[in-house]
């Protein structure tokens, strides 16, 4: 049942397909299958934080410091704490304690090491699920908008153009092309963003924040659009959340080229419900058409199965 209501659904439901040079209609391709898959926040943020503790790098403190002195207990019977004290006389240094974690100098509790567990291993379906979710939200205008994006110029939203900017290798092109299809004003805007970064990153390499704008999902190539500040570009074959939603925040403006575009259910098929073949790639069905509980509850249908409200009162004796 509802793989025939989603195959209806898509049906009537027509992405247009626009032209790099002139915003024209070339074509229109049905809506793939995945943007109507379930929004399922909680396991794309599940998914989203281990697969940001994939990138860390291993750090730890010198194995020796804080120990390289020294020191040695008292022992007990002068009345004073049996930590480590430095040796000798005359300076200011012997007597103190150290070693410990409450001592000057000493060395910090628990020091860090690099063998800790830094990489998580992610669930594939939960991959996949969080992929699809993504996809999903980048689909809704709504989310789009308030994740900051500037959409009032552009058509159509999920956006598709043609293919053949794929064979572009000016950046140049690639720059008319984003001014003709009215996505060029959200990566102005954010190229005025000249925010300095709070912390120690502004001597490290990073002194402002980087503010992204649209991603393109390409086949093939993408080269007209790599140099330009601001975009990103992705192949559909290695669709990427971290890209997709960038910071955990779904909901990026994606522009689709048409191959990539229609290659999406070739991916994401769902195939058949009664096979468990591993090799399917599946996605996950939403189990209510219709979420109005109280339109579904007040039908005829549910109302006939229902019985009919107790008239009957009874009195309890206490």
């Amino acid at each position: 049942f509802f793989n025939s209501l989603n195959f209806l659904i898509m049906e009537n439901w027509k992405v247009n397909v626009y032209s790099s040079e002139d915003k024209f209609l070339v074509d229109s391709v049905n809506l793939p299958e995945i943007f109507l898959s379930p929004i399922r926040i909680d396991i794309f943020k599940f998914v989203f934080l281990n697969m940001s503790k994939n990138k860390r790098q291993s750090y730890s403190v010198n194995q020796s410091s804080g120990m390289n002195t020294s020191a040695i207990s008292w022992g007990t019977g002068r009345a004073v704490a049996r930590i480590p004290r430095v040796k000798g006389s005359g300076t200011n240094r012997s007597g103190q304690g150290a070693v410990g974690n409450f001592c000057r100098g000493g060395r910090m509790f628990s020091p860090t090491t690099i063998w800790r567990k830094w990489h998580h291993k992610i669930i594939k379906n939960q991959r996949r699920q969080a992929v699809l979710t993504s996809v999903a939200c980048s689909g809704l205008v709504s989310l789009v908008m308030a994740r900051g994006h500037k959409i009032s110029e552009t058509p159509e939203i999920p956006l598709v153009i043609e293919s053949c900017v794929e064979s572009i290798i000016c950046t140049k092109f690639g720059q008319t092309a984003l001014k003709n299809l009215g996505a060029y004003s959200d990566i102005r805007d954010k190229l005025k963003k000249k925010t300095l970064k709070a912390g120690k990153g502004k001597l490290r390499n990073r002194r402002r924040k980087k503010y992204l704008g649209p991603l393109i999902i390409f086949e093939k190539n993408a080269r007209a659009f790599r140099n330009i500040p601001g975009i990103e570009t992705c192949c559909i074959d290695y669709l990427n959340i971290q890209k997709l939603a960038p910071g955990g925040h779904v909901g990026r403006f994606c522009i689709w080229t048409y191959k990539s575009f229609s290659k999406l259910d070739q991916i994401y098929y769902q195939g058949n419900l009664n096979s468990f073949s591993k090799n399917e790639k599946k996605k996950e069905n939403n189990l209510m058409t219709n979420s109005n509980l109280k339109v579904v509850i007040n039908s005829n249908r549910i109302q006939n199965d229902i019985n009919p409200p107790s008239k009957k009162i009874k009195n309890f004796v206490g």
